[in-house]
């Protein structure tokens, strides 16, 4: 299992096979390459991603609507919004306390974390979705790339029991990406989306994972946040990203939201048809949430005075400026540049997502001001568990 960048780069050809067998037209003449597009080719998987991300990330008006069975929104989504999915993915099951051997995917579309899940580390995935078209471009890719996977029709609009997309049995892992802010629209929306999860919840064998990710949108970070609290206040132990047991404090405010991003270094192909639809793709952001099965406790969090980043450094004359989470809730963190020293010099160099240990503060208004003597470590890097 190498990086996630560099097992993303395997999938290119696979991705471009299965893209152009879903074309109608048969292109004449030389086989075109296998690691990037024709001149007309970008263009027109570059006007379908933009439609895909107008209709996903701006005015939304696909939300709900079923997309992916139009063979070009589906053929966008798989050579650019397969490989982003495929990164955010790799890098939130990174933080699973333990390597998964069995998983379940709903919401798979053409399946970007169910094979994100076989990277990661398990020996069998059910992708599992609505949409024929997505799912028989899953098990396209799969016999294109030589990689096991199952798939079953699941419409998380129709009430059912998800056992038996499980087989019966428990699994380690049950994933949903970018699923949850698509379903149930309108009043009680919250209320059905957390039902929905502890349905999934139930798959899980002791020490398995719930993993939702989500846009990294305020409005689908704030009402996952919602039904975060909802699962909260009934007991569900969250592993990542939370220190924080209590409801989100990223709630009390409207403005504010709870997000991750990791720097990325896109394969050419996600790089070029990024620059021809107008997107930029130096990272990939989301949101999400990892969560133990029903019964298990909140693991405890390091000894000491603990947060995790959750903003990139905020602007401020003459000081370093982070916001962080912890157990002691969500507060800013301030050093002035002038009182930086070895020991808290870490405190220069933090991205969103790391978890960092700090003694030795004062309160400032409602936040923490460290000084000269403040000793700053990182406990886990962003993307790794904390242990």
């Amino acid at each position: 299992m190498g990086t996630p960048a560099d097992d993303l780069k395997r999938w290119i050809p696979g991705l471009l096979a299965t893209w152009r067998g879903l074309r109608r037209e048969v292109r004449r003449g030389p086989r075109p390459p296998d690691d990037r597009l024709l001149p007309d080719e970008l263009r027109e998987v570059a006007a379908a991603v933009q439609r895909l991300s107008l209709g996903l990330t701006r005015d939304r008006k696909l939300i709900g609507a079923r997309y992916l069975e139009d063979d070009r929104l589906l053929g966008a989504y798989l050579l650019f919004y397969w490989p982003v999915s495929y990164l955010q993915a790799r890098g939130v099951l990174s933080e699973l306390p333990r390597r998964p051997r069995s998983a379940l995917d709903l919401g798979s579309g053409p399946g970007p974390v169910a094979f994100a899940s076989l990277d990661a580390g398990a020996a069998e995935v059910v992708a599992a979705d609505r949409s024929a078209r997505a799912l028989a471009a899953a098990r396209r890719l799969a016999t294109e790339m030589g990689e096991p996977i199952a798939t079953r029709e699941w419409d998380p609009q129709r009430r059912g029991d998800l056992s038996g997309l499980a087989g019966g049995r428990k699994l380690d892992l049950v994933t949903l990406g970018h699923v949850v802010n698509e379903l149930f629209p309108g009043e009680g929306a919250a209320e059905r989306r957390a039902g929905l999860l502890e349905q999934a919840l139930d798959l899980l064998a002791p020490g398995g994972s719930l993993v939702v990710i989500e846009p990294a949108l305020r409005e689908t970070s704030r009402a996952l946040l919602e039904v975060r609290d909802l699962l909260v206040a009934r007991g569900v132990a969250v592993r990542a990203p939370c220190l924080f047991r209590g409801a989100c404090p990223a709630r009390v405010r409207p403005t504010d939201w709870c997000h991750a991003e990791r720097p990325v270094d896109p394969p050419p192909l996600v790089e070029e048809i990024a620059r021809r639809a107008g997107l930029r793709k130096e990272a990939v952001k989301m949101s999400y949430l990892v969560l133990a099965p029903k019964g298990e406790g909140w693991r405890e969090p390091p000894p000491g005075l603990v947060f995790r980043i959750v903003s990139e450094p905020l602007p401020s004359k003459g000081r370093l400026r982070y916001m962080g989470c912890g157990p002691e809730g969500r507060k800013g963190l301030a050093l002035q540049e002038k009182d930086v020293t070895q020991r808290n010099r870490a405190f220069e160099h933090l991205l969103r997502g790391d978890v960092v240990g700090i003694a030795t503060v004062e309160p400032r208004g409602d936040g923490l001001r460290l000084s000269p003597e403040s000793d700053v470590r990182v406990i886990a890097a962003a993307g790794r568990p904390v242990t």
